[in-house]
């Protein structure tokens, strides 16, 4: 297993050990209290924990060993479970939160025992801030010294940028029903803790949208990461066999990348000899970057000059 996967598995149990208790005393909660917006963060948190269930079925998967109908193995299963984890949010989290909050515009009840409510909110938040304090280490190991924002549309771990964003959102989450509770026990009017359901529900289908974007350009095949292929390019356009690169095509498959090659090569004095120089060269690529698992090379020559047309 590879240090960045190792990475998102265990940014996964971290999201895993936290919602699952964060879920059971929301739910508690919610019972005892009758807040809208404490059901909306249990339903939440449920579906968090499915959703890190779905992220570490994924990666299990993919690592299958690669056979005659997967050819290049099964790494790109992950982007299939994020995008279910994706939808599990908009949809259960997101949208029932949303329908929670109509029906309680429609009815409004009062809040018992709120004070059980902010309670159990305080401790979801230092708990979602653990949680999300692992997933943003095995970011900045990775990173590179990007901005969050910035990693975030260029990362291929969807895995890992699905635990964040989940965080993330279940943070801001926290702080809209911990804002609408508030409100009701000072007003006294439940229609606030009706609005906060609403806008934890559509907190949650804005940051769903957001994963699905990425996760959707990586299912339908995204390079490698900008700097990954701008470097590979460069090493080899340095060789000394290499008169210059006419294409390059890189492919992020899951955790493993894929490299097509197509390259002008200087004179060689044999076919053995151009087959060692490709030889050597992909040899280097695979040995300085561990992830391209494929490596396709097509030597080409340099296009003979246009003759001089003729007068006549």
């Amino acid at each position: 297993m590879s240090s960045s996967n190792e990475g998102s598995t265990k940014a996964i149990f971290y999201a895993l050990g936290a919602n699952g208790g964060i879920a059971l005393a929301k739910f508690a909660a919610a019972v005892y209290t009758g807040s809208g917006a404490m059901l909306a963060e249990a339903i939440h948190s449920l579906a968090d924990c499915t959703n890190q269930v779905f992220l570490l079925i994924g990666l299990k998967e993919a690592k299958r060993p690669a056979n005659a109908s997967h050819p290049m193995g099964y790494a790109r299963v992950v982007y299939f479970w994020a995008m279910m984890v994706a939808l599990l949010l908009f949809f259960v989290g997101g949208a029932f939160s949303v329908m929670e909050g109509v029906e309680h515009l429609k009815h409004p009840q009062p809040i018992s025992t709120p004070w059980i409510a902010l309670g159990v909110l305080g401790v979801s938040v230092v708990l979602e801030a653990f949680s999300l304090r692992g997933a943003l280490v095995e970011i900045r190991k990775i990173a590179q010294g990007k901005p969050f924002m910035q990693w975030f549309r260029e990362t291929r771990q969807s895995e890992l940028m699905v635990v964040a964003g989940e965080d993330i959102a279940a943070l801001a989450g926290l702080a809209l029903a911990f804002a609408a509770v508030s409100l009701t026990v000072v007003t006294g009017n439940p229609l606030w803790d009706a609005c906060g359901t609403i806008a934890v529900g559509v907190l949650l289908m804005i940051v769903a949208v957001l994963v699905i974007r990425e996760v959707k350009a990586m299912v339908t095949g995204e390079s490698a990461a900008p700097e990954v292929h701008a470097a590979i390019k460069a090493y080899i356009e340095a060789d000394a066999d290499v008169a210059g690169v006419r294409n390059l095509i890189s492919m992020q498959w899951g955790e493993q990348v894929m490299v097509a090659v197509q390259a002008v090569m200087q004179p060689q004095p044999s076919a053995v000899a151009l087959v060692d120089a490709i030889n050597r060269i992909e040899a280097g690529i695979q040995q300085r970057w561990p992830q391209v698992h494929w490596c396709f090379f097509e030597p080409d020559h340099a296009s003979p000059a246009p003759s001089a047309a003729s007068d006549i």
